[in-house]
Formats: structure tokens, sequence, C-alpha cells
């Protein structure tokens, strides 16, 4: 498992040419900490799955479950979704965001111009397709179990197993991550704690959250 994930963060942390990057990623946002990087993908899991489908990209919006080992995405197609089509073992990226908002120059103490700050993350890894019925079982479970923690009462499993036959599990074993915090880096310390006031102004609590902890 250590060498497994030695291997992954290897790869995250490799330097790639900029032509070679799926997200352009000035030195000022990018996002290399292993842990930070995790954490981003498990706090926002719902996402798009990209993939190429009969010479055509092809999208598709779930929600994904990272493997306790770190190493893959899990999660599931409806079994009708033609991207299911020719997925199989092609590699994927699989794009997550977080918070995002708009961002006005008027904020500013120095001149600027209008932007907009996000957190995003970029993973891509090889894909395969799961139908045998006790895993897939086992990944919307899980996937249950994650999203119901939230609630006082959670909601425990209790669905017709034949359900199972109305959607393909898919496992995507990362291969690599780029992940991207646009939070203001760029500009000095008051102007970020005036995009942080202001964003909490107009009800951005949570982007303007990650600015304090993350800047």
């Amino acid at each position: 498992m250590f060498l497994g994930l030695l291997k992954l963060w290897e790869m995250i942390r490799s330097k790639q040419c900029e032509e070679e990057r799926s997200m352009y990623t000035p030195k000022y946002f990018e996002v290399t900490d292993e842990k930070e990087i995790f954490s981003f993908i498990e706090a926002n899991g719902f996402g798009q799955i990209i993939s190429n489908s009969d010479g055509r990209l092809f999208s598709t919006h779930i929600p994904f479950l990272l493997s306790a080992d770190k190493t893959k995405l899990l999660g599931h197609f409806a079994k009708k979704n033609p991207q299911l089509k020719d997925i199989e073992n092609q590699e994927v990226m699989v794009s997550l965001q977080g918070s995002h908002d708009y961002i006005s120059p008027s904020w500013y103490i120095s001149p600027g111009v209008p932007t907009w700050n996000y957190q995003a993350a970029h993973i891509y890894g090889k894909c395969h397709l799961i139908t045998e019925p006790t895993e897939l079982k086992n990944i919307v479970n899980a996937l249950t179990s994650e999203y119901e923690s939230q609630f006082p009462t959670p909601w425990v499993p209790d669905y017709n197993p034949s359900l199972l036959g109305a959607i393909v599990g898919i496992e995507i074993t990362i291969n690599e991550i780029q992940c991207k915090y646009k939070l203001s880096q760029n500009r000095s310390k008051q102007d970020q704690l005036q995009v942080v006031k202001r964003l909490k102004a107009n009800g951005s609590n949570r982007l303007a959250q990650e600015m304090l902890i993350k800047t």
C-alpha cells in the first residue's frame, strides 16, 4: 500500500511541460501537498468523467468515491448511458470543482481586472467496468454511506437487488492528478482580505473560508 501511494505521489509531483498539462496552472495556484489534494477530492466528489466516444468527447456528471488506499475512484453509470460503449480500458479524465465565485476588481485596493476564484482537480486514469453484483453493490452502498453520513438519521441501504441491473460500476485507477486553487494568491495580502470581506458580504462563505485557510 505504501509503495502504491509513493508511486502515485511521484506521478502527482512529476514536473511536466506546460504543453502537456490539461489545466493551465501558474505556480502560485498549483497544489502539490498530497494530504490537501486527497482531502479536496474527498470533500468535492461530484464531478464529470470525460472520455472519447465515437470520436467525440463525452461527459457524464456523477458522484465519485476515493478508495481507502487513495489509488482509485469509484462510481457507477446508468446501463443505458452510451458513454459505456467504449470506455473500458480507456484513459479518462475526471474533473472535480470546489468553491468558486466572481471577483470584482472594485474590491481591490490596487488596480486589477475582473476574474474568478475557484478550486479544481483533474484526475486521470484507466477505466474498468464492473458488472459483478457483489462488487457493484459494494460501490452503491459505499457511496450511499458517504453521502448519508451528513444526516442525523442516515438512510440504510434497503432496495431490491434487481435494481443493480440498471447500472454499471466504474473503477478508475489513478495515474495522475493536477490540482489548482486560484484564490488570489497573486494579489497582496490587503487585496486578499478585501476579497474575503466582500465574498462574505455576498454570502459566498465557503470560498471566503477557503481563502483564509489556504492563502
